[in-house]
């Protein structure tokens, strides 16, 4: 490697730990979980798991990989059939699996919007989406977040064809996009409505299908990204449209032509967890009463702010980053795992603990977490 490589790197990685900003890998097994995103239990399901070991036992195929891009060797019957049970579990006409939301997000935003169409995105949108955009040719530009007059002078201005990129749960303050105003007002405009559902599928909706579901709006829905590695407790992810649609990102997606078809494992993984899903909603039920629980008991910690949020994604601003982790450390020593969400992730002064509550955790468990936080921020710096 070249010297000035070298010193880029060198240079590059200083200047966060200087903002107190460098990220570093933790393992915290042993402690009760309220960071990760496997909200209804579904990661560590054992029936999901028997299930899906007998069905890559009897797998005709390769046990282990797919051998190859979906437009070669790598599409199955398997993949084809799951990909129509999640067109009809979602309530559209046909659905396209990619191999993570990341790359879902990257391959339809970098080639549906093209030369003189304009893309205008909620300035919170997750940053798999505005990787998208920066590889499309298309204009994109960024709305004041659920602001609808802001994206409404906007959509008077646009040029050429028109989309709107919102989260219908957004991941780092978990409150929702008004999505039934926000489809009136792409239909006013003819604009087409794109929404990424990862932090709402499998938690909102009849059985898990979304808040686009739970509200009704499905037709007035251009494109739907739901991601299978948060409630259903895998990895993937699928766009949720038409046939035309499907189509389409089959023959332009760069990110979807031009990389290696999902394993048999996790084909099976997921079809066998939309099945749970779609069997019981027990865990549902049990996660949205947690919620309930923590949002009152925060009100009675008046030195907690809160970000009011009505799904399982709940944040407690601490302003600076050296504040947040230092309080971050000292509950995890108390035995709760939960991460500190950082500049430049979130805006300066924006710097939060990041709480995620999932239908295993208990009610003991969580007055613990707020009764832990609160002390540590009353001691902070004694």
């Amino acid at each position: 490697m070249s010297k000035a490589v070298e010193e880029y790197l060198a240079l590059k990685i200083e200047q966060r730990k200087e903002k107190d900003a460098f990220r570093l890998f933790r393992i915290n097994e042993d402690a009760v979980d309220f960071c990760s995103n496997d909200y209804l239990g579904l990661a560590k399901d054992i029936d999901i798991a028997e299930q899906t070991h007998k069905d890559i036992d009897n797998y005709l195929r390769s046990k282990n990989g797919s051998t190859g891009a979906r437009t070669i060797t790598g599409t199955s019957k398997e993949i084809l059939a799951l990909e129509a049970q999640l067109a009809s579990f979602h309530y559209a006409e046909a659905a396209l699996m990619y191999n993570s939301g990341y790359t879902a997000n990257l391959g339809l935003f970098s080639a549906l919007p093209y030369r003189g169409d304009t893309v205008l995105y909620d300035e919170l949108i997750h940053a798999s989406i505005r990787d998208g955009l920066n590889m499309s040719k298309a204009k994109s530009y960024s709305f004041k977040h659920n602001d609808l007059n802001d994206l409404e002078q906007r959509l008077q201005r646009a040029e050429g064809r028109m989309y709107v990129a919102v989260e219908s749960v957004y991941s780092m303050d978990g409150d929702q996009a008004p999505l039934k105003q926000l489809a009136a007002l792409c239909e006013k405009y003819q604009a087409a409505l794109i929404v990424d559902e990862a932090h709402s599928n499998g938690i909102f909706g009849k059985q898990g299908r979304g808040l686009v579901s739970e509200i009704g709006i499905e037709k007035k829905v251009f494109a739907r990204v739901m991601t299978f590695g948060k409630a259903l407790g895998n990895h993937g992810a699928v766009v949720i449209g038409s046939q035309d649609l499907k189509d389409f990102l089959i023959n332009y997606s760069r990110s979807f032509i031009y990389t290696t078809a999902p394993s048999p494992h996790q084909v099976f993984s997921v079809k066998n967890a939309y099945d749970k899903l779609s069997m019981s909603n027990d865990k549902t039920i049990k996660l949205r009463k947690l919620v309930v629980l923590f949002k009152d008991k925060v009100k009675e910690f008046e030195s907690l702010e809160v970000i009011p949020s009505e799904s399982p994604i709940q944040c407690v601003l601490i302003a600076g980053n050296s504040k947040v982790k230092a309080i971050c450390q000292q509950v995890q020593e108390d035995g709760f795992d939960i991460r500190p969400i950082v500049a430049p992730t979130v805006p300066e002064g924006k710097e939060r603990i990041r709480i995620c509550i999932h239908s295993f955790n208990t009610e003991q468990e969580i007055i613990g977490l707020l009764d832990s936080i609160n002390q540590h921020l009353e001691n902070y710096g004694e």
